[in-house]
């Protein structure tokens, strides 16, 4: 039994029900939690093992796989994170791929669900960090559309952008607000559009960016080799090919006054 198993069973209510022929009521509710730790890690159930290393041993095969190597542990974080630069400069190094020209990318805080080890980097840790069935996008915003997004992107703080954005916040009484917003080192012109890369799942508005509804030539292929964790092993792999090893910096592209 997984401790997954265990703990959701651990913390299903108990109810006791009172029945009148066919008409049931709730007479009474009991609850409690197990912790599932490390403590039933002490002892080992050998029937358990041998009944699961067939299992183990296809899921090993699945995610073992080695994709390539990092220099560093990275993690997402705000205003700024290894991690999330890394992801949004992905997303633009995979655009040619999809015959696409960006002046930049987005990837949100809440798609990045675990953090990079550093050295060798495997299938399983890059679907640990992007489990979702999240793929890669294309948007067309304008000008005053994109300056709108950096408002948002600053309201929470920050997400995940691009080398070549640069955003300042200020931050007043637990509230921030945008105070300049530069791309590829030029003021966001409003009169002019922008092409973005992000994931599909933000094209609805989600995690606080409405400002994607308003999208315009959007391409956003739904096979499931879009993916974005196919997208970034890709990556692993290309830098793995090239004798590359994977790195990051925090280069100020979003910082807080």
């Amino acid at each position: 039994m997984s401790r997954k198993f265990l703990l959701l069973w651990a913390m299903m209510p108990m109810l006791t029900l009172v029945s009148c022929r066919t008409h049931y009521e709730v007479a009474g509710f009991q609850r409690s939690r197990i912790l599932v730790d490390n403590r039933y890690d002490a002892v080992s159930d050998t029937h358990v093992a041998e009944f699961l290393k067939p299992y183990k041993h296809m899921v090993d095969s699945v995610m073992e796989p080695v994709v390539g190597q990092s220099a560093k542990f990275m993690k997402a974080q705000r205003p700024e994170g290894l991690l999330t630069n890394l992801l949004a400069d992905i997303l633009v190094w995979a655009a040619k791929d999809y015959q696409e020209q960006v002046d930049f990318s987005i990837y949100n805080m809440g798609g990045v669900r675990a953090d990079l080890p550093k050295g060798t980097i495997t299938y399983g840790d890059v679907l640990d960090i992007a489990p979702f069935e999240n793929k890669i996008a294309f948007t067309t915003l304008s000008g005053a559309d994109v300056l709108e997004l950096f408002e948002q992107i600053a309201s929470v703080g920050g997400e995940g952008v691009s080398h070549g954005v640069c955003l300042v916040i200020s931050k007043d009484q637990n509230k921030y607000r945008l105070v300049s917003a530069t791309v590829n080192g030029e003021p966001v012109d409003p009169l002019r559009d922008y092409r973005v890369a992000t994931i599909d799942y933000l094209l609805g508005g989600t995690d606080k960016m409405s400002v994607f509804k308003k999208g315009r030539n959007v391409n956003s292929p739904q096979d499931s080799s879009n993916n974005t964790r196919f997208i970034i092993m890709n990556y692993f792999r290309e830098q793995q090919k090239q004798g590359n090893i994977v790195d990051a910096e925090i280069e100020g592209r979003i910082t807080i006054k």
